[in-house]
């Protein structure tokens, strides 16, 4: 599928042009969303990767000249506005990163946006507010979403032009995403071409051992990918809560560890299928309950004491997992090995973690909590080939599902 990039754009001229960008500025906030632990103005950015991600599209556009407006998301607001969900810690940080001012508009395209965008000199830019205080921008109905892209389409003005470049939202088919492409000339940039040329290298012909790490909470979440995945690797390793519902397909008693039970023959049928690719833990750190202060220990994955839950894997599995990716050329990692929030149970992904950055591998981290554990547990990003910005978007080209966001791309 050809579609335009940024640099042709660039190529074209872009001087006193508004240029729309969709960036993903989904950043972790300190405090939670539904009690934050300061006033929204105040809530500090405990992770900026996406931010440091998004910057040098922006910063390109701008150095040329460029009017940019940024369009964003964060966290997940009812379809109005709710001052937990301001971007305004987003545009402080993203003014740091350019050395410059970043303009917050203080809607999403009302009159505060188009005052902010009409106030913007060449090579300024301007963050939109959350996108999704709209509730057009995640409507179902394809007009709602096309009238909320034409009044973006609106906010650039004649010669106004769209790069998509948030990466972590390309799978969603949203007014931000997918219909501003329909009525703006459209282009693809830096970071979605990267993602994409990432990506082909581990759905084309990866080098081989070819090894999948996979964690998080759900085998439901992930069903989709390993069924994809499956007939394609030669190791898959499977970590975090997910790994109870497997232990439960081999007959293992969980005690209160997650358990997904309606998934327990989907596991013991894969486990059937590809037991010689599937790897489980052989040992768990247990916790007598899911807290910082628990009573903990460290069990056979078939001996977790009736009443304890699961919340990391062993370090006989850490060595386990490690010695599979010690000798991968591919390795491919989405998800925790345990709740790596709470220091007790992080020794699993920081393990394996480690494991993946030491070795010669071509090594990915499908965003999200993966993308976060890197940073949190003060792990060196340059130890990995490539740190997605998107988990569900990584995921879904994996499974070989259409991205509509990239796809579109290649309409304009």
């Amino acid at each position: 599928m050809a579609v335009k990039t940024l640099d042709d754009l660039l190529n074209e001229g872009v001087s006193g042009r508004r240029v729309f960008v969709r960036a993903d500025l989904n950043v972790p906030l300190d405090g939670d969303d539904q009690q934050p632990t300061h006033h929204p103005a105040q809530r500090r950015i405990t992770d900026d990767g996406r931010v440091r991600a998004a910057l040098p599209t922006i910063k390109k556009l701008a150095d040329a000249g460029a009017k940019v407006i940024v369009a964003a998301h964060l966290g997940r607001p009812k379809g109005e506005p709710d001052p937990k969900f301001s971007l305004r810690p987003v545009a402080a940080r993203l003014g740091e990163l350019l050395g410059s001012e970043v303009a917050l508009a203080g809607d999403v395209v009302g009159e505060q946006a188009e005052a902010t965008v009409a106030g913007l000199a060449d090579g300024e830019v301007a963050l939109l507010e959350n996108v999704r205080f709209d509730p057009r921008e995640t409507s179902k109905d394809a007009d709602e979403r096309a009238a909320l892209a034409r009044e973006f389409a609106a906010l650039t003005g004649d010669g106004g032009a769209f790069v998509s470049d948030g990466f972590g939202v390309v799978h969603r088919k949203q007014a931000s995403v997918y219909d501003v492409a329909r009525v703006l000339p459209a282009y693809a940039g830096g970071l979605v071409l990267a993602e994409l040329e990432v990506l082909s290298k581990l759905t084309g012909d990866p080098a081989r051992p070819y090894v999948v790490v996979l964690g998080g909470s759900k085998v439901s979440d992930k069903l989709a990918v390993i069924e994809a995945l499956l007939p394609k690797v030669d190791t898959l390793l499977i970590g975090g809560g997910m790994a109870f519902t497997f232990l439960a397909a081999q007959g293992h008693d969980v005690g209160a560890s997650l358990l997904e039970k309606d998934f327990i023959d989907t596991a013991r049928t894969l486990l059937e299928q590809h037991g010689d690719k599937i790897v489980v833990p052989t040992d768990v750190v247990v916790a007598d309950k899911f807290a910082a202060d628990a009573k903990t220990d460290t069990v056979a994955a078939d001996a977790i004491p009736e009443g304890w839950l699961g919340l990391d894997i062993g370090p006989e599995s850490v060595r386990r997992f490690a010695g599979a990716v010690t000798g991968a050329k591919t390795v491919f990692w989405n998800g925790p090995a345990g709740v790596f929030e709470l220091a007790p149970f992080a020794a699993g992904t920081r393990g394996v973690a480690q494991a993946i950055a030491d070795s010669d591998a071509f090594s990915v981290v499908g965003g999200g909590d993966s993308a976060a554990a890197v940073r949190v547990l003060g792990l060196p990003e340059d130890g990995f080939s490539h740190i997605s910005t998107g988990g569900g978007a990584s995921l879904e080209y994996l499974e070989g599902k259409e991205l509509p966001g990239v796809a579109v791309l290649g309409e304009s």
